[in-house]
């Protein structure tokens, strides 16, 4: 017997899958604010040199602001105030005649800077000065958050195949948490990047736990309504940012409150169920019983019990030994399974990088910060809703290859369409990022679907570990401008188109039960056809035995 036929008998898809559903949208929407945080913690205020240190006699005093920065500071081609330099003394024949401004002696700034407090009332660049030979250190910020990631997703990966899916969710809450204070008193800029790498350390647990747990806890039929759906939070929590980040100017207070959320998901922790799949293939049959019985009595199936008894959950797992410890070696100690690794860890590393690539290169609206970032939040939802339905007629393989080839297409087209066709440009910028987003809501549930129960965790775990040092590297692709303009757009272009086509080297999962073992992904189609039609029709669940196997 196997796990979905269990399941199905205490509803594999109702009131309690919901309920640990909404258990996990508050720190999924966590997720989002923490990943897209940098936009607004580290934005770059208008500033300019501190040049009191010019007015030794007062003589400032008779001057208007803008007549003071003219003597002070030189201007640039454009007639802008240069932020970096100022005059080694006070220039006052600028005032009239401003004609011989370019030729005259410059200096960096001496005393500091002065930032407009208009819009950020406090950011990371004027609380440590990132301006001018130090600019850089704002993008490594956020380059060290998500190598903190990519080290968590290894280390969460392990622990939650060793110890479960739940008290590791609590760990990564508590350690998320701690750390995000501890970000947000920092008095160095050494010590934020710091504790900001431990902050995406603790993140990375809930971002691969939340959708494996939901996922194991639902039957074939509606495993993809529930991974869009994880998705669509994700889109929920970045558009609140917008919002958030409007009416909270100070960035420590924004980073406290875009981390609130996961004080109530530790206060509503205890409510969340452990894994009966995982319960099962490591021998703790009894506990995931219990777990089985409570999704019955919530789901209303009174008959469970004496239709499914704890002895039969002995029966789930064969061939494997159950008391067995997976580490990621197993990844690839097994042919079909080492394909499954290499395959997704390349689709993985390709989708993040060119999900950041577009974003970080799609020309805005003209509008203030905010208002862009809620527009380009809000245009992946149609995206959602056309993927639900997409990947339920379609399935996962073409959907994979689809939207990144696609993507690839509309960054090609970008590359070679003159700049003077603006409207067009924008509408396939924003269609080649809806579809970037669309490659990755497919590529977590496939993911998901791949790997088996025993080495869930460890391949969701590697995939998103390389999915970030996608991310990471993408930033520094964007520095090959310097040698072809077009040319970190062309990389982010073939990177999608190729690795649509290594997705199509990977198995249909779309209607296939989850993989318990390695046995079940190394079985030979053979062997899948050995299951009667008799014996498939009394199973509860309809399974297509021919998707079941692992290419």
């Amino acid at each position: 017997m196997k796990f979905e036929n269990i399941l199905a008998e205490a509803d594999g898809f109702g009131r309690y899958q919901i309920a640990l559903f909404m258990l996990m949208v508050l720190p999924r929407i966590t997720l989002p604010c923490h990943f897209l945080l940098n936009n607004f913690i580290a934005a770059t205020p208008s500033h300019h040199c501190n040049i009191s240190s010019l007015d030794s006699h007062g003589v400032f005093e008779t001057l208007t602001p803008e007549e003071r920065l003219t003597v002070s500071i030189p201007k640039q081609e454009d007639g802008t105030f240069t932020s970096c330099h100022m005059f080694l003394q006070p220039q006052f024949y600028l005032l009239t005649n401003s004609s011989n401004a370019t030729q005259l002696p410059v200096v960096p700034c001496q005393s500091g800077w002065v930032y407009d407090s208009s819009t950020f009332k406090s950011t990371l660049v004027s609380q440590f000065d990132l301006v001018c030979n130090t600019k850089g250190l704002t993008k490594a910020s956020a380059t060290v958050f998500f190598t903190g990631l990519m080290f968590g997703a290894v280390v969460f990966g392990i622990l939650c195949d060793k110890y479960g899916r739940k008290t590791i969710l609590l760990v990564s809450y508590i350690l998320a948490i701690i750390f995000s204070i501890a970000s947000a008193v920092s008095t160095s800029f050494i010590m934020f990047a710091a504790f900001r790498f431990l902050t995406g350390f603790g993140l990375s647990g809930t971002s691969i736990i939340a959708i494996v747990l939901s996922i194991e806890w639902v039957d074939i039929e509606h495993r993809t309504i529930i991974g869009v759906c994880s998705s669509i939070v994700w889109t929920v929590g970045n558009s609140l940012l917008a919002g958030v980040a409007y009416l909270i100017t100070d960035w420590k207070i924004l980073l406290l409150t875009v981390s609130s959320p996961l004080v109530i998901a530790v206060a509503t922790w205890w409510m969340i169920p452990e894994s009966a799949r995982w319960l099962i293939v490591n021998g703790k049959t009894g506990e995931a019983y219990k777990y089985l019985q409570k999704c019955a009595s919530v789901n209303r199936r009174s008959e469970f019990t004496s239709t499914i008894k704890p002895q039969a959950l002995c029966e789930v797992v064969t061939g494997d030994n159950q008391r067995h410890n997976y580490t990621y070696l197993d990844l690839i100690k097994t042919p079909r399974l080492r394909r499954i690794t290499i395959y997704t860890s390349i689709v993985w590393y390709c989708v993040a990088s060119t999900y950041y690539g577009i974003s970080l290169n799609i020309t805005g609206f003209g509008l203030d910060l905010y208002l862009t970032h809620f527009i380009y939040s809000i245009i992946e939802l149609p995206t959602k809703f056309i993927i639900y339905f997409s990947l339920k007629k379609l399935g996962r393989r073409v959907n994979q290859v689809g939207t990144l080839v696609l993507t690839g297409v509309c960054i090609i087209i970008n590359i070679v369409t003159p700049k003077d066709y603006w409207t067009f440009r924008t509408i396939i910028a924003v269609l080649g990022k809806g579809l970037s987003e669309a490659s990755f809501t497919t590529v977590v549930l496939y993911t998901t679907e791949l790997y088996p129960t025993v080495l869930r965790q460890n391949g969701v775990g590697y995939t998103s570990f390389v999915g970030r040092l996608g991310a990471s590297v993408s930033p520094l692709v964007m520095l090959l401008e310097d040698v072809w303009l077009p040319l970190p757009q062309l990389v982010f272009g073939m990177m999608a188109v190729s690795s649509g086509l290594v997705a199509l080297l990977l198995p249909e999962t779309n209607n296939a039960r989850l993989p318990e073992t390695i046995e079940d992904i190394e079985q030979t189609r053979k062997s899948s056809f050995c299951m009667s039609t008799q014996e498939q029709s009394k199973s509860p669940l309809k399974i297509d035995m021919t998707e079941d196997t692992v290419q």
